[in-house]
């Protein structure tokens, strides 16, 4: 199954890794990465990645998007957001890791869902997307063909859950232990959160 990764400048780099790590180590799925304009896009961290344009994508299978402190800019990105929503419409699964759930909540993705988020920006998510049902106190919530996850790592256990979902839990325990990652596998536990 393909992945479409989107970026930006200043995306959170494990935000993005951790999930594709699991993704193409579970050998079911397989990354191509994409920007608004294509070329070069660095993290926050400073880790360049090689980018295709965003146009040049029809309907993906599976969506994910990293969150960081790029988001910010983002969120004001008005093509990004419209080009965003496009895609998730068409996407058969649309994932989101830490913060980036903003920017799928700007363009009306999670709209009447539930989604969580960063726990240290879930105030300012309810504040701006009162129309998102914000869960507190989960790593990751799947409402239908929607995955997102909180914080940056959470990212990577909802990456596994998602691989449990669709390829089955065995895949996605092999998966984790190929990785040598200890996998909080119950999206509800978010030590986190409190």
């Amino acid at each position: 199954m393909n992945v479409t990764a989107i970026l930006f400048d200043g995306f959170e780099t494990l935000d993005m890794f951790g999930p594709v790590e699991m993704l193409g180590a579970s050998g079911e799925f397989e990354t191509k990465f994409y920007s608004l304009d294509g070329g070069i896009v660095k993290s926050y961290q400073g880790v360049p990645v090689e980018t295709n344009k965003l146009d040049m994508i029809d309907a993906p299978e599976v969506l994910l998007l990293p969150g960081g402190m790029g988001v910010y800019d983002q969120l004001e990105n008005e093509a990004f957001i419209s080009k965003l929503a496009e895609l998730a419409a068409k996407a058969k699964y649309v994932l989101s890791v830490c913060n980036g759930a903003f920017l799928y909540a700007k363009a009306g993705v999670l709209d009447g869902c539930s989604a969580t988020t960063y726990k240290a920006r879930i105030d300012r998510a309810e504040e701006l997307f009162p129309e998102v049902h914000w869960e507190r106190n989960a790593r990751w919530t799947v409402d239908g063909n929607l995955y997102v996850s909180s914080g940056v790592s959470a990212g990577t256990d909802m990456a596994l859950g998602f691989i449990a979902d669709v390829c089955g839990r065995d895949c996605a325990e092999k998966t984790a232990n190929y990785a040598e990652y200890t996998w909080n596998s119950d999206p509800a536990n978010d030590p986190f959160a409190r």
